[in-house]
């Protein structure tokens, strides 16, 4: 089943909220912007579910950071993953 951008944005708004609070609708803003870049890059609609908390992750709820992320992510997933990783390992 495809979803679309709105539904995808909708799905990801809570999460936004709790990480940027008044900020959250720039953030949703970035990550369509991330999903346009992955699409030129990838071919693919949007990053996995796994890429886009890997993003959430990185960003530790500031919007520099998160620029920073969606950057990575679609530069080298893999570097985003283990950058992430290592948060989850001190949380």
């Amino acid at each position: 089943m495809v979803i679309g951008r709105t539904n995808r944005r909708n799905a990801r708004a809570p999460r936004a909220r709790q990480l940027f609070g008044e900020n959250a609708e720039e953030a949703l803003d970035l990550l369509e912007l991330l999903e346009l870049a992955w699409h030129d890059c990838y071919a693919e609609v949007s990053p996995s579910d796994e890429v886009i908390e890997d993003v959430w992750i990185v960003s530790e709820g500031q919007l520099p950071k998160l620029i920073q992320a969606a950057r990575l992510a679609v530069q080298d997933p893999r570097d985003l993953r283990m950058n992430a990783d290592g948060l989850r390992e001190i949380s």
